[in-house]
């Protein structure tokens, strides 16, 4: 019989306005959404969307100056729904967008509520340059009692093409 792991993807993604590839464009689904499901489908693996109480705005640049303060107050954003637990997991990827060097801070009002002794953790950020940035940094400091492992950097504007990069990772890292 052949262990397969089981995994979570734990995500925050942003759709509508977007900076892609010098541009501000609609997305109809965010990138890091993309990979996620890249994720889910190669593995098998849960997903688990975090949703703030209070929208960012829709305005690109808005966002970012929002992004910015949260990040500089170290703020903790309300979410909709939170997870418990990640007991039943033997992987977890933390996936966001690149948000100032590091994820949004609603992921970080996520991860400080979970208990990760024993869990392997794996940072995907979908980026416009700025590669994983501060992810692997952000989840040693935030997923207490974690091994991060290999992390993973997708170009945003590339995510609709990076299916099989994704596939590719998630297959040496997850199974």
């Amino acid at each position: 019989m052949v262990f397969m792991a089981k995994t979570l993807v734990i995500y925050y993604s942003r759709k509508g306005q977007n900076y892609v590839n010098g541009s501000i464009v609609d997305l109809p689904k965010g990138n890091t959404e993309i990979c996620a499901e890249y994720i889910k489908k190669a593995v098998g693996a849960d997903i688990f969307e975090i949703e703030t109480q209070k929208a960012y705005s829709t305005d690109y640049t808005q966002c970012t100056i929002e992004a910015k303060e949260e990040l500089y107050n170290n703020a903790r954003p309300e979410l909709v729904k939170m997870l418990d637990s990640v007991a039943e997991y033997d992987n977890i990827v933390v996936a966001g967008p690149c948000w100032w060097g590091t994820y949004p801070c609603a992921v970080f009002t996520q991860l400080e509520a979970l208990d990760f002794a024993g869990k392997m953790v794996f940072p995907l950020m979908t980026h416009e340059g700025s590669g994983l940035s501060g992810a692997p940094e952000a989840l040693k400091k935030y997923c207490k009692g974690a091994i991060v492992g290999e992390g993973l950097a997708i170009h945003g504007g590339s995510a609709g093409r990076s299916e099989a990069q994704v596939v590719a990772w998630a297959e040496r890292n997850l199974k």
